[in-house]
């Protein structure tokens, strides 16, 4: 083993080799030494014995020793020594220090040089995979360029110079194809330490992919000055991009475009033909909806932002445009914005508002024992509810072109008397059900609701605290390849996901699970430091 048999110089060449052939520092390497030389002493000298081997990375002259504690009695000799054979040593030595005592030199066997080597393959091995992970976990985020080192099963292993990448057949792009040595770029989504060294992750598919290809082609995403917002992809199909510029003076789509098309072309040709639609970026969500929807043209919006839904009315002969191939452009549009978009046309806007105009009309003649001119009045004013007729301001109602004061009062009082009366027929089948007096307490639960706890063996406090937010409002999930909705007990009631787990969490303050305090949280700053400081405490 020429490690542990060289001479002193030859320990300090070998040692400079390994570092500038592994890119590591020239320290590790020297360690390493140091502690396979002490695992071959140990070989001799007895496997119990403490051995340190210390090579001077000047010099590199060896020097071994054995460390030794210095106790009363001595019942192990390979690691004690008493106070009289340490004061031969050290005349200052203690009780309870530690002794070290100088070994001579020896010559190695085969098998402990052979050991020696394993001992130093490992160390280096493991320091250069630190070096790896260490310069690659930075740098995530970013684009890397390599070589195909070779191909498995469809997945490309990628050699980086400095380290081996992984990009596997689901991050590419479609009907792309890399042989051994192809030039290829690609984006680091993620590193992770494993036991058999830093495994990096790559991938073509990645939205950011395309973000970062336009970075390096428009000067001005750079620069700071246009700034990507959002993008979505659907990976060599056809791209959306939401741009926006910090300086008035700049378009920020004619920046990404570039003279006549050979910025965006450059990064069309790099994903293989995708298509890239560059979308101006608006404060404004029914404006950045539009423009998402480019290149359809857009008639009417209407947002419902407690949902996050927004209803998009385009002409009928817009209709296969807006909604693109398979939903190809609606899907890409809704990934970019963030909101849930329906497209209808005009024609189907215009039906559904005159059966939307009837149902009410009919609703309040049979409610309010109206005539059908007096129902669609109401209708037409824009009232959506009975209860909107019973809690408006009165003068609001008497306003209406025909009624007067005495006209006004008499419609609320019938929708007063029909709501108490509906209220009546909920709480007489919700008492039939067994459902307890307790649970109309909870802030937010109504009537109806009740019921449907009912209907769904929700019938106490503690039954309603025990509840998951998916036990109220539903969820999906994969049954034999399909995705299934599984419905919850607030079905149709139109509840956000917030609203839901607002009532649960109430009920369980009232079921005294938990404090009004606890669920409110920290109040301040100050407040919310103490609690994480105290956290932090109970972990340690």
């Amino acid at each position: 083993m020429a490690v542990v048999s060289a001479n002193r110089l030859e320990l300090l060449q070998i040692a400079d080799a390994v570092a500038r052939e592994k890119t590591i520092d020239r320290g590790i390497v020297i360690a390493a030494m140091e502690d396979a030389i002490a695992k071959a002493a140990r070989s001799r000298y007895g496997a119990e014995t403490d051995i340190h081997a210390e090579i001077n990375p000047r010099t590199g002259e060896l020097r071994l020793a054995r460390h030794l504690l210095v106790v009363e009695q001595v019942d192990n000799p390979a690691v004690e020594i008493d106070l009289v054979g340490a004061r031969r040593l050290n005349p200052a030595a203690q009780i309870g220090d530690s002794i070290a005592d100088t070994l001579p030199p020896f010559d190695f066997g085969r098998i402990a040089a052979q050991s020696a080597k394993q001992v130093i393959v490992q160390k280096v091995r493991e320091a250069e995979r630190d070096r790896q992970y260490e310069e690659f976990k930075d740098r995530i985020g970013e684009i890397v360029n390599g070589a195909v080192k070779r191909v498995e099963y469809g997945n490309v292993v990628v050699d980086l110079g400095r380290g081996e990448a992984s990009l596997r057949r689901d991050e590419l792009l479609p009907r792309e194809v890399f042989k051994t040595g192809d030039r290829i770029r690609a984006y680091v989504y993620d590193v992770r330490r494993e036991q058999r060294g830093p495994q990096i992750f790559l991938s073509r598919t990645h939205p950011h992919f395309m973000a970062k290809l336009f970075a390096q082609e428009v000067p001005e995403i750079y620069d700071g000055i246009v700034e990507i917002k959002s993008v979505a992809r659907d990976p060599g199909s056809r791209a959306k991009i939401a741009v926006t510029s910090r300086d008035s003076s700049v378009d920020p789509v004619g920046a990404c475009v570039g003279m006549r098309g050979s910025r965006v072309q450059a990064v069309v040709n790099e994903l293989q033909g995708e298509k890239i639609d560059i979308i101006p970026w608006s404060d404004d969500v029914a404006t950045f909806i539009v423009n998402a929807l480019a290149p359809a043209e857009v008639v009417k919006v209407v947002l419902d932002e407690d949902r996050e839904r927004i209803e998009v009315v385009v002409p009928d002969a817009q209709l296969s445009l807006a909604i693109g191939r398979r939903g190809q452009n609606v899907r890409l549009a809704s990934q970019l914005t963030g909101w849930d978009i329906d497209i209808m046309t005009e024609a189907e806007e215009s039906e559904r508002r005159q059966k939307d105009f009837a149902e009410r009309t009919t609703m309040f003649a049979e409610a309010l024992d109206l005539d059908e001119m007096m129902g669609q009045l109401l209708a037409s004013e824009g009232f959506a509810s009975v209860e909107e007729i019973a809690y408006v301001p009165l003068n609001e109602l008497a306003s209406i072109e025909g009624f007067d004061e005495d006209t006004a009062q008499e419609l609320q009082n019938r929708a007063l008397a029909h709501l108490a009366q509906v209220e009546a027929t909920f709480d007489e089948r919700r008492k039939a059900l067994g459902v307890e007096d307790a649970l109309r307490e909870v802030p937010g639960v109504t009537s109806p609701m009740l019921v449907a706890f009912g209907e769904n063996d929700i019938k106490t406090v503690e039954d309603l605290a025990g509840c998951a937010t998916d036990d109220l409002v539903g969820w999906t999930e994969r049954k034999d390849g399909e995705v299934v909705r599984v419905a919850g007990a607030l079905e149709g009631f139109e509840l956000s996901r917030e609203a839901a787990e607002a009532l649960v969490m109430q009920a369980r303050v009232m079921a005294g699970w938990i404090t009004a305090e606890e669920l409110a949280g920290p109040v301040d700053d100050e407040a919310g430091e103490v609690e994480t400081a105290e956290a932090d405490e109970s972990q340690a």
